[in-house]
């Protein structure tokens, strides 16, 4: 398994158990699917002025997000498909995913788990077009992340 950690930002602060954790999170989340680990995942911090110009030119967005994914694969192409097995880039607006850890009353670190799980997510091809799909899609979420006693607490948002 290969993870590949970037900060390209410097507006947002933390500690190097963020990356720990994240390699957690990519790990578990492969596990769950049954893909084993012996994928490449990039993963690149950026500020809201980045998310947001990325934002605009690959999804015609002009606005900040809290995470882009750039998958390589479509679902169910697990090997077949990745050339040396490169699974996808994942683009998080460490910014955003400080604003939104208060705006839904809960940590950093667990926002930051929820948008790196999710990513995975998209990194396997799963989307959320439609309601069931993204009602298949949290559930993986939320299984990834309790299985690695990360929850939602009771009073969140």
């Amino acid at each position: 398994m290969n993870i590949e950690i970037t900060n390209a930002q410097s507006k947002v602060e933390f500690d190097e158990g963020l990356k720990d954790n994240i390699r957690s999170v990519v790990e578990e989340s492969l596990k769950y699917e049954g893909w084993g680990m012996k994928y490449e995942v990039s993963i690149l911090f950026v500020d809201n002025e980045e998310i947001k110009r990325l934002n605009s030119e690959f999804r015609g967005i002009d606005r900040p997000t809290d995470v882009l994914s750039f998958p390589l694969a479509s679902k169910g192409e697990q090997d077949e498909f990745l050339e040396d097995n490169l699974l996808g880039d994942i683009v998080i607006s460490l910014e955003k995913a400080l604003e939104q850890s208060r705006e839904y009353g809960h940590s950093f670190e667990r926002e930051m788990a929820f948008l790196v799980c999710h990513s995975m997510f998209h990194l396997m091809g799963y989307d959320h077009m439609d309601d069931d799909s993204a009602k298949e899609m949290r559930e993986k979420e939320e299984a990834v992340l309790s299985s690695l006693g990360i929850v939602r607490e009771p009073d969140e948002k």
